[in-house]
Parts: C-alpha cells; structure tokens; sequence
C-alpha cells in the first residue's frame, strides 16, 4: 500500500524590511532638519524681522505724507507761478536770471505734480503689502521705488 502523503508545508513569504544601508540620509530627515534649523533662526530674530517691518511701514507713512504736503504745496507754487510769469517775462526791469529762476521753479512744481499719481499708488501698495506681509507685492514695487527716488533726484538741483 501506498504510504498517504503528507502536504508538506512551506515557510509563508514575508516581506523584508527594508534595508537600510549603513550610513543612509533620508532625504526627509535632511529637508526636516533644515527646516527646523530655519525656523530656529526666524524665531531667534523674530523681534529684529518685525522691527524692520514696523519702521519700513512708519517711514512709508512718512513719505506718504511728506508726499501729500509736497504734492499740496507745489499745486500753490505751481498756480501763483502760471499767473506771474507771464506778467515777469513781459516786464523789461525783471532781471533775466530771476525770470530763468522762476521759469525752471514753475517747471520743478509742475514734475512734481505729475509724478503724483504714480508716486502714491507706488507708495499705497507698499503700505498695504507692508500691513498684510505680502512680500511678493512689495518685491514687485522696488524699480517704481528707485523711479520715485530718481524722479525726485532729477528735481533736485546738485544731486
């Protein structure tokens, strides 16, 4: 008689674990670290970062106004300027260098009064991406900054 067999059994298959080869970095524990490392920093100067922030909003407010005084004041100077010049041109006893003086005082008034608008729409956004920390609206008024700033060089007689 035949002899009954037996199943015979077989070791399951199990995954392995994963081998770790010695000395391995995991790309995450590297990214983790470094942001841990950035975040320690930002909390470190946490203070200095929303000093700079608050005096970068004052001194925008600050030109905000001095803006708004200067646009006001020039606006006056600009229309005693419109009314006066042609009666000093037309006067003989008026010194040349004076009515050349008047002339370019009249032309100086009337560039700040058309930079105006730009000037506080620039100064505006800023503010605004100052209060609500939106870096990207701020990065994109830098070159409209140096503009203004150029803008009031070229006004300025020697700068």
């Amino acid at each position: 008689m035949p002899t009954p067999s037996r199943p015979v059994s077989r070791p399951t298959a199990r995954p392995l674990p994963a081998a770790k080869p010695a000395g391995m970095v995991k790309f995450s524990d590297k990214l983790t670290d470094s942001l841990n490392d950035i975040t320690k920093m930002i909390d470190e100067h946490k203070t200095m970062i929303d000093s700079i922030q608050d005096i970068a909003l004052e001194l925008t407010n600050s030109i905000g106004t001095l803006h708004t005084l200067t646009v006001r004041y020039a606006g006056i100077a600009n229309k005693i300027l419109d009314g006066l010049l042609p009666i000093v041109k037309s006067l003989p006893i008026i010194p040349r260098n004076i009515v050349e003086m008047l002339v370019n005082l009249e032309s100086i008034t009337q560039k700040i009064i058309d930079n105006n608008a730009q000037t506080a729409k620039t100064i505006s956004d800023v503010q605004f991406g100052l209060k609500t920390g939106d870096v990207n609206r701020i990065k994109g008024h830098t070159g409209e900054l140096q503009n203004v700033t150029n803008a009031l060089k070229s006004i300025l007689p020697g700068v």
